[in-house]
């Protein structure tokens, strides 16, 4: 049985693995940004260092609140002028797998 990155991070470390999750819960909550916004913003940020793993996990949660197709998709293009292409042939994909289902 494969274990996810995220059960073996908090099997071998449980102390680290709880603040890391407060640390996002905290961010959750922050009122600055809605959660769309948000989301939009993180897909971005881990499509920019080509992590696909990321962009995939949180796509659904942006879906969920109510980013559209065009929304995830310029998201992963503003990365172009940041981090070049990695991003976009890395993450574009699966982004618009996810919306084609």
């Amino acid at each position: 049985m494969d274990i996810s990155p995220m059960e073996l991070f908090q099997k071998e470390a449980p102390d680290v693995a709880a603040a890391f999750s407060n640390l996002i819960m905290a961010l959750v909550a922050s009122k600055g940004l809605d959660q769309k916004t948000k989301q939009l913003i993180y897909i971005a940020m881990k499509a920019s260092l080509g992590d696909d793993m990321a962009v995939r996990a949180h796509i659904p949660m942006a879906k969920a609140a109510g980013a559209t197709r065009e929304e995830v998709v310029d998201a992963i293009l503003m990365t172009l002028t940041v981090s070049g292409i990695r991003g976009v042939v890395h993450c574009l994909p699966e982004a618009v797998r996810q919306f084609e289902k």
